[in-house]
């Protein structure tokens, strides 16, 4: 069976996948050129500080439905081989997917997953940030409303396609398997700089206080390592 790239984003009620919930989920299919998207009743209320990033209120989730009525209907949606694509997908989107599906009860399919903002980090390293947000910069894609699900699935699939060029999502994810070393700070005071470059002190602070415990860091302490910088 073919694989079928799904490009998602998710907006929530915070970051903790453990006790936050997704409260909109949207995606794109652009072999058929179709779009899903919904809000989601998350069941508590949405605290004012999320709110004034993705401007989704209690009242624009009161009537939605739940997440396992939504999750059945995305599951339809990312069938046929789907590999479910976001911007910071191991460290984020994944996480809350799975989290959601799993309070619903709900068998979440063998999806294949792809981050892009890994994908970013290994094939443009030349870059100082690789947000959403400077990568539509960086690749002259005009402003949408960010933060909100489906704008920003629309943005993130313009930005892979130039990215990915000419290379289909096979290839892509077999790329993505191999070990991937980041060559620049991805975030911080130093970000942008060599991973050479960054002071054993401040290697020595990122040790000391977690941050290369982490998950999404976890790349960043294997290139850590490689240039002998933990020892």
């Amino acid at each position: 069976m073919a694989k079928r790239p799904i490009f998602y984003d998710t907006e929530t009620t915070g970051v903790k996948s453990d006790k936050d919930r997704i409260i909109e989920i949207a995606a794109y299919d652009p072999i058929n050129d179709l779009n899903f998207v919904s809000f989601i009743n998350p069941g508590m209320p949405i605290p004012p500080e999320a709110t004034s990033i993705h401007h989704i209120t209690d009242e624009m989730v009161a009537a939605g439905p739940t997440f396992k009525e939504v999750g059945q209907k995305f599951v339809e949606f990312c069938s046929d081989g789907g590999v479910l694509i976001a911007h910071n997908n191991d460290a984020f989107d994944k996480l809350f997917l799975e989290a959601e599906f799993k309070r619903a009860q709900l068998i979440i399919p063998q999806w294949e997953y792809l981050d892009s903002l890994k994908w970013a980090r290994k094939y443009r390293p030349d870059l100082p940030k690789h947000s959403l947000q400077f990568l539509r910069e960086v690749y002259g894609i005009p402003s949408n409303q960010a933060h909100r699900a489906l704008d920003d699935v629309v943005v993130l699939h313009r930005i892979f396609s130039q990215m990915m060029d000419d290379l289909n999502i096979e290839t892509a994810l077999e790329l993505m398997k191999q070990n991937l070393v980041l060559n620049r700070m991805p975030f911080g005071k130093h970000q942008g700089k060599a991973l050479a470059d960054i002071p054993r002190n401040y290697i020595r602070w990122l040790l000391d206080n977690g941050a290369l415990d982490k998950t999404e860091n976890a790349q960043l302490r294997q290139s850590f390592e490689k240039l002998g910088m933990l020892a």
